[in-house]
């Protein structure tokens, strides 16, 4: 009788203590484990992190560490980490955090725009994706890669299309550069290749001059008409004469493209450069910036009209007026510095 008791007892110990042992993995797996008040907190896990660095980014979010790090090792995540932006959600447990980090993994927005250099664009774009502005620069400097794609040091920027395109944040600078080069391609289609055509252009020449267009007016409305001044001028021969691509030389002399030039002296008209219009004919060799799309579509489909010559409108800010004739242009050219001056821009 003694000994039936102290099997029971015995057997109802060891009851509990499974029991127990169940609850503290039941708890260890599916209590909610979070401590932050928002709905959700991102983590950003890099390509080469160890589950220590893992755990150092999770270590705010977190109530237990320990009990994360249990279940990780009995999931195998440890040894199987996931680089990306991931959502933790308020709430989750530790289960839904492994199988989070394990299998969503959040797209970002990258966007940039008009920027004058790779080098700037690679600062942008690092801003927003794990790789850094040294390895995105010699991805898009890589000789290799241009000779293969038909890019030169002069056209090279014109690859790049300003928009909002959605990465995953761990994408590497080769990565990058691949998805641009399909963006590029995928836009030149055999319609635009036939605009271009007839217009004696190349893309690479459409997008010079639609990055002077994009520096000369900040009005999409008004591009397609200042297209086609520059595209009328081309047809006959007169040099393109625009400011935006002397003041480009300067930079690129310079190697400073923060350089702030509101106004170009006569002296800036002398500098010899590939990229001074007043000195050589044609399209620059490459472009000044990086265009936006409608000033790209502005050169493709420019307004027909006989205009030669345009000056900013000092009575219709960020507008120009636009001239036929020499005389014409230089009656409202005369508007125009005699308001600088009131201005006192001297530079």
């Amino acid at each position: 009788m003694y000994l039936k008791k102290v099997l029971w007892a015995t057997a109802i110990l060891g009851l509990l203590i499974c029991g127990f042992i169940a609850y503290q993995i039941y708890s260890a797996i599916f209590s909610p484990n979070t401590q932050f008040n928002n709905d959700e907190a991102f983590v950003y896990i890099t390509s080469d992190a160890t589950f220590s660095e893992v755990k150092d980014s999770l270590e705010p979010l977190l109530k237990d560490l320990s009990t994360f790090e249990a279940v990780a090792q009995r999931k195998g995540y440890i040894t199987n980490i996931k680089a990306g932006k991931y959502a933790i959600k308020k709430g989750m447990n530790n289960n839904e955090i492994i199988n989070t980090l394990r299998s969503a993994n959040l797209p970002v927005d990258v966007s940039f725009n008009n920027q004058e250099s790779l080098a700037l664009l690679a600062g942008r774009v690092s801003e927003q994706i794990e790789a850094d502005s040294i390895s995105l620069l010699e991805a898009f400097n890589d000789p290799g890669f241009l000779n293969e794609t038909n890019f030169d040091e002069d056209s090279k920027l014109g690859m790049y299309l300003p928009n909002t395109y959605e990465f995953f944040w761990n994408t590497n600078a080769e990565e990058f550069r691949e998805r641009m080069l399909k963006e590029y391609q995928r836009y030149w289609n055999e319609e635009r290749l036939q605009k271009a055509k007839s217009l004696d252009l190349t893309p690479s020449q459409v997008i010079a001059l639609a990055a002077v267009v994009q520096k000369e007016t900040a009005k999409v409305d008004e591009r397609p008409r200042v297209a086609g001044v520059y595209l009328n001028r081309i047809r006959k021969g007169i040099l393109l004469q625009a400011d935006p691509t002397v003041i480009f030389a300067i930079k690129k002399q310079t190697g400073n493209y923060d350089t702030i030039i509101k106004r170009v002296l006569y002296r800036d008209l002398e500098m010899d450069s590939p990229y001074n219009t007043y000195k050589y004919a044609g399209v620059p060799p490459g472009p000044i910036t990086m265009p936006d799309i409608s000033s790209i579509e502005a050169v493709l489909n420019p307004e027909k009209h006989d205009y030669l010559y345009f000056v900013a409108d000092v009575s219709n800010f960020g507008y120009h007026k636009f001239a036929k004739t020499l005389a014409q242009h230089n009656r409202n050219k005369v508007q125009y510095i005699q308001w600088l001056n009131s201005q006192k821009v001297l530079r």
